[in-house]
């Protein structure tokens, strides 16, 4: 089912223990590498992350890129395709590129600079010639914007999906997620005014634990519900922490929260204490030069399923 109450949310939540065959994290990863000299401006738009005022040391970035590839090698297999300088935001394929078990699925993204990547022949054929995975392609459709899981976060041992709607994806593209990842539940929400993607400011850790930003929801019941939903397993981050991406995590081992360095030091000391107490250490990677594009570590990851 997909929902837009916060009470049908908890109610059907209660009934969702862990799926039985659903892994709780990927069983690989994929990244893009950075190739663009320059920030993509028409993304600016509706991105308010983005540092456009700032040079951009695509070099730098690309360093950095590689030490994220090799960092979160020890948690996963990771593949890296390489970039295209006429697409700058690639470097967070997330967004365009998803799996869910035997199936890869294209999202419909809202800019044409992003719609391009979707035309990535290499990045298709691996997953159907390489994986054999059957293709969802949403970027076809004409009803719908849907921004794969930069919009949808999703709690993978349920099988339940956290979409937040906004100019990158509206109802009818939850909709269309909530069918492509084959999902149990999804709870569709609105994001507060100036926020473009769920996952910078909600992360799901593993199916045990959340980290929420609550100004970044439009409606305060919305984070709270999550977080009881969790039994009260939420890291509460201030309007700083979430500028600074410390939502923008992803587990990719039962074990371990990855973030960038600029996330991971704006946690307290109490933070770091309940995420270790729930059985996460902290992976951090340097990824201020790519910050600057708008997204940070989790948006780099694409997950294989």
């Amino acid at each position: 089912m997909l929902t837009t109450s916060p009470t049908e949310f908890l109610a059907a939540f209660a009934q969702l223990l862990p799926h039985p065959t659903a892994r709780a994290t990927a069983k690989a990863a994929f990244l893009v590498a950075p190739a663009a000299a320059e920030l993509a401006a028409e993304s600016a738009r509706d991105n308010r992350y983005m540092r456009m005022e700032q040079g951009f040391d695509g070099v730098r970035a690309l360093a950095q890129h590689a030490v994220l590839a090799q960092a979160l090698r020890a948690d996963v297999p990771v593949i890296t395709f390489p970039g295209d300088p006429t697409t700058p935001d690639a470097m967070f394929p997330n967004n365009v590129f998803a799996t869910a078990p035997g199936r890869s699925i294209i999202g419909r993204m809202r800019h044409p600079v992003r719609q391009r990547e979707a035309a990535r022949s290499d990045i298709r054929g691996f997953f159907r010639d390489t994986l054999g995975y059957a293709e969802t392609d949403l970027s076809l459709r004409e009803d719908c914007v849907a921004e794969l899981t930069g919009s949808l976060v999703i709690d993978h041992a349920r099988r339940i999906g956290y979409c937040g709607l906004s100019e990158r994806c509206d109802l009818a593209g939850a909709r269309a997620m909530h069918a492509a990842f084959g999902l149990r539940l999804t709870f569709a929400f609105d994001l507060a005014e100036g926020e473009y993607h769920t996952n910078v400011v909600l992360a799901a850790l593993a199916g045990r634990a959340v980290i929420l930003a609550p100004d970044g929801f439009a409606d305060a019941a919305v984070p709270d519900a999550i977080a009881q939903a969790y039994a009260g397993r939420a890291i509460v981050l201030t309007p700083g922490q979430k500028c600074d991406y410390a939502g923008n995590a992803i587990t990719l081992s039962p074990g371990r929260a990855w973030m960038s360095a600029r996330a991971a030091s704006s946690l307290t000391p109490e933070q770091r204490k309940a995420l270790a107490e729930w059985g996460f250490a902290i992976g951090v990677v340097p990824l201020d030069e790519i910050e600057k594009a708008g997204g940070s570590l989790r948006c780099c990851v694409g997950e294989i399923f």
